[in-house]
């Protein structure tokens, strides 16, 4: 998702309640020694759109609250020890745009990883990960947000693995020619044959695929063709918000056998039934305005926050969001959970998880409800590591058996290899 202002600034947030001293100090001692794996920050998109990418103008070494819900002291505050920063483009932008968009978006990463060489270190593997924990550093690694980015290149995306990519989400908001999205009209039925041909690539560089914004025939179909184990890097329970970004409980409950991991979002709109339709009136004001939905200039800030005072936002909550993580560890497992806030992706967050210092906040509230130290070490930290160490398992076979793919869009699905497609 794009990114945006820091919360409806200036604008009055729904309170919630604080967690019991006791707790807290607690989840602060757990996530000093296993620090929070957050599988999506959109922060690189924020600064494109605030600054573009002028981190003289907007130094994440000082506090940003009012501008961004991200900076160094605020990550150090919420424990966060790794962060797969997005480097997302709009969907809306096809073809080399996107590529050259992308290809933006990972040197804002590498400025940044210069310039803040002492909280932020390059991270690669899970090896990379656990030295930066040991260093006290903040493992910094890359997912693109969309399939749109590769413009039906497979040399492309080996070329995004190369420059320090992680993961794929297949797509955005819109459905591709091989893949579909949660959010548009089908095209292609799930995975088309490019789209597999697609995972098994990532599979064979080691790139986690991603399922996040995908519909469910396409996880499906993700599922059935991995080798490797998935992620959804920024997606929480149908069952608990019906909203069509999220995962369904058959999805779920194939995560063990894949081995893969689930990251809750913190997302209103995907966490909070009752913020599913406010959040489509708001989007109707916005185009109301001659705005994109997910404008986040101050412009379009200004008419979201408008919206929001003379339309009361249902409030999402912590509780909110560890209701959707009790749900799926039960469908399925401790194993397969994470936590990826979209922070910076989103226009308005949960109340007691404002910005990315709000983590020791929902930790707290896990432990009330009877999690214990290892099972929460498992969801903040172990889970994601283990899931990238396997990909690399994987990645290493597989190369030991056959070469990279240079199949085409237009050779596997009869289609032409339209730019955008």
């Amino acid at each position: 998702m794009p990114p945006t202002s820091a919360a409806s600034p200036g604008s009055a947030a729904p309170t919630a309640s604080p967690a019991p001293t006791g707790h807290l100090a607690r989840a602060r001692e757990l996530l000093a020694a296993y620090p929070v794996v957050d599988g999506h920050n959109d922060l690189p998109w924020a600064l494109r759109e605030h600054v573009r990418y002028d981190l003289d103008r907007l130094d994440i070494a000082a506090d940003q609250t009012g501008t961004l819900h991200t900076d160094i002291p605020r990550l150090r505050s919420g424990g966060v020890g790794a962060q797969f920063w997005s480097v997302y483009v709009r969907s809306d932008l096809a073809g080399d745009e996107a590529v050259s968009a992308t290809l933006e978006q990972i040197d804002c990463v590498t400025q940044l990883l210069t310039r803040y060489g002492s909280d932020l270190a390059r991270a690669l593997t899970a090896g990379d990960m656990e030295k930066a924990r040991a260093e006290g550093r903040i493992a910094s690694l890359m997912g693109a947000e969309g399939g749109h980015s590769i413009n039906n290149s497979l040399a492309t995306l080996r070329a995004l693995h190369a420059l320090g990519v992680r993961y794929m989400t297949l797509t955005h908001n819109d459905s591709l020619a091989w893949a579909d999205s949660a959010t548009d009209e089908p095209r292609a039925g799930g995975l088309s044959a490019f789209g597999r041909e697609v995972v098994r690539e990532m599979n064979r560089c080691g790139m986690l695929v991603d399922l996040s914004h995908v519909a469910a025939t396409t996880m499906g179909d993700a599922l059935d063709t991995s080798e490797a184990p998935v992620i959804f890097s920024h997606s929480s329970a149908r069952a608990v918000c019906d909203h069509p970004r999220n995962i369904p409980d058959d999805v779920l409950e194939r995560l063990p056998a894949n081995g893969g991991v689930a990251m809750a979002t913190f997302v209103p709109k995907f966490v909070l039934p009752a913020a599913v339709a406010w959040t489509r009136a708001a989007d109707e004001n916005m185009r109301a305005h001659g705005l994109h939905p997910l404008d986040t200039t101050p412009r379009g800030m200004e008419v979201q926050r408008a919206f929001e005072a003379a339309n009361p936002r249902p409030a999402a909550t912590v509780s909110t969001v560890a209701d959707h993580l009790d749900h799926m560890r039960e469908a399925a497992g401790i194993d397969h959970i994470g936590i990826g806030g979209d922070y910076d992706g989103t226009a308005f967050v949960p109340a007691g998880l404002d910005d990315v210092s709000g983590y020791p906040n929902l930790v707290a509230e896990l432990l009330r409800r009877g999690w214990s130290a290892a099972d929460l070490a498992k969801l903040t930290w172990q889970n994601a590591v283990r899931v990238l160490g396997a990909a690399e398992d994987v990645a290493r076979d597989l190369r030991s058996r056959r070469g990279p793919s240079n199949a085409t869009l237009a050779a596997l699905d009869g289609a032409p290899d339209a730019p955008g497609a």
